[in-house]
């Protein structure tokens, strides 16, 4: 074999040992990266949740004391606790891949990035009101005057044809939900 046979014949081997070392790297990385857990407990310390590398809720502890309120505050506690837990996840993921895969910067850094997409940064707490007026509940149909004092107008429901008129079969615009 010629000297430059030889060369480039170290090189392969050079870039193959190189490949595997990466590999086996990155192996270890979605091992420790799939053993990742995040623990978090409320500000009142009335909830504790803990949630796998995915984000999934592994572990809830609820506390005795939480029986003495309300259905919506429980609820609140919950989600804000998950939402700090899973919002702690890209960190921890950062740093077990900092320690396995560090020297690509641009992986740990899209993949961290894709986690904080994921799993932002919860907003802050809305202080609580005490009165019940003052609570708005997501996707609750309201039976509130508008802003000029006017009752909120009532939709109609669709006029239907006659039987046997032309327009009778005529479905356009109408969901085939509503005909009877």
């Amino acid at each position: 074999m010629s000297e430059d046979g030889a060369a480039a014949s170290a090189r392969i081997d050079q870039m193959v040992a190189q490949a595997k070392a990466k590999a086996e790297r990155y192996q270890a990385m979605q091992a420790a990266a799939g053993q990742v857990s995040v623990t978090e407990t409320g500000k009142d310390g009335l909830v504790t949740v803990t949630v796998d590398s995915a984000g999934n809720v592994t572990g809830l502890q609820i506390s005795d004391r939480i029986r003495e309120l309300p259905g919506d505050r429980i609820a609140a506690a919950v989600l804000s606790t998950l939402r700090r837990a899973q919002s702690r996840l890209p960190e921890k993921l950062g740093e077990v891949m900092a320690g396995t895969i560090g020297d690509d910067r641009a992986t740990v850094d899209a993949i961290v990035g894709n986690y904080r997409a994921k799993f932002p940064e919860p907003e802050p707490d809305e202080p609580e009101s005490a009165e019940p007026g003052n609570q708005r509940k997501l996707g609750a149909i309201e039976d509130e005057r508008t802003e000029a004092g006017a009752p909120a107008a009532t939709p109609r429901p669709a006029r239907r044809p006659a039987a046997g008129s032309d327009d009778a079969d005529d479905d356009f615009g109408q969901s085939f939900m509503t005909r009877g």
